[in-house]
């Protein structure tokens, strides 16, 4: 009998708590917490693939390079991503095999750095809105716009982010490889959502300045690995209606009908919820009779109990 099979989708808090010094040490530290709910699933005989943002960490690599750009060459934005999906792929791999160790369980875990192929013509590149890198003030915005020629918005009432073009993933380049280890790893892969690349007619490829969003990214690799559930891990436990106001609605259950009717009225932030609740409709409507899950990392466990969460189904 063939074993539940999930993709899970790492949000940014569960790479680094939210005020929290941008370091390597913090993140690291925020990671093993993380990791205890994976190394739990896979105890329970999940077979898992994981997908993690890098909104964060790119962003503060890219400024890293262009503020020392009179020291060393400043490095291409999809180097920067590949940058990324490395250190926090390491991270990962390092406290998983940890986290499984001392549960006695014997499974590998390894870090695919992984392409994404993308339209060179998508609309996304004419209306950035995927945030990167840390939070300024409007004053401090406006001031990096001016200074730097960034797109800059505000990000979901958290505060101004330099904000990029977030196209729709079209093909996972190393996905044979992924296909391959599936049944006896736990693999990290599409990393922020997987390096941005385009393809040229002679078949070779391209990288583009970009970063394509992790949870469409991981719907993406849920469809294409037949997964039985997409579970997107978040800041909170259900999806919510008028969020953050005084008649805010939690919801349980939402059926792709209902998703899309709430969608257009406009109860998700884009670069927040809307995302997720965007990937959680693209895979079930390509996989009936199966789920997804958004929920929050330390509710994620229950969640599979179905005792929380916000399930979306057909």
């Amino acid at each position: 009998m063939r074993l539940t099979r999930i993709v899970v989708a790492l949000g940014g808090n569960a790479l680094l708590k939210r005020g929290s010094p941008a370091t390597a040490e913090n993140q690291l530290e925020r990671i093993y917490q993380t990791v205890e709910y994976i190394a739990e699933m896979s105890c329970r005989d999940y077979e898992l693939a994981i997908v993690h943002g890098n909104g964060p960490q790119v962003g503060n690599i890219v400024l890293a390079s262009e503020t020392a750009a009179d020291v060393v060459p400043v490095m291409p934005f999809d180097v920067c991503g590949a940058m990324s999906q490395g250190y926090i792929g390491y991270h990962i791999q390092q406290a998983l095999r940890y986290a499984l160790d001392q549960k006695q369980r014997k499974v590998p875990v390894v870090t695919i750095v992984t392409q994404v192929v993308v339209d060179r013509n998508d609309p996304a590149f004419n209306n950035p809105t995927k945030p990167i890198g840390p939070f300024y003030t409007p004053e401090e915005a406006e001031n990096i716009a001016r200074e730097k020629g960034y797109t800059v918005a505000e990000d979901a009432g958290r505060g101004w982010r330099r904000v990029v073009a977030s196209p729709m993933p079209q093909r996972i380049v190393e996905f044979s490889c992924l296909k391959e280890l599936w049944d006896t790893t736990i693999v990290i892969t599409a990393g922020g959502g997987g390096i941005p690349v385009i393809e040229a007619e002679d078949g070779s490829l391209k990288g583009i300045a970009a970063v394509i969003d992790k949870d469409l990214a991981a719907a993406q690799l849920a469809n294409d690995i037949e997964a039985d559930i997409l579970m997107i891990l978040t800041e909170v436990d259900r999806v919510a209606l008028n969020f953050n106001r005084p008649n805010q609605q939690d919801l349980d259950h939402m059926t792709v009908k209902e998703a899309e009717k709430y969608m257009e009225e406009g109860h998700f932030a884009p670069g927040s919820m809307l995302p997720k609740i965007q990937a959680a409709v693209m895979y079930v409507k390509e996989n009936p009779g199966k789920k997804a899950i958004i929920t929050s990392l330390f509710k994620s466990i229950e969640a599979l109990d179905g005792k929380t969460g916000t399930f979306i189904t057909d």
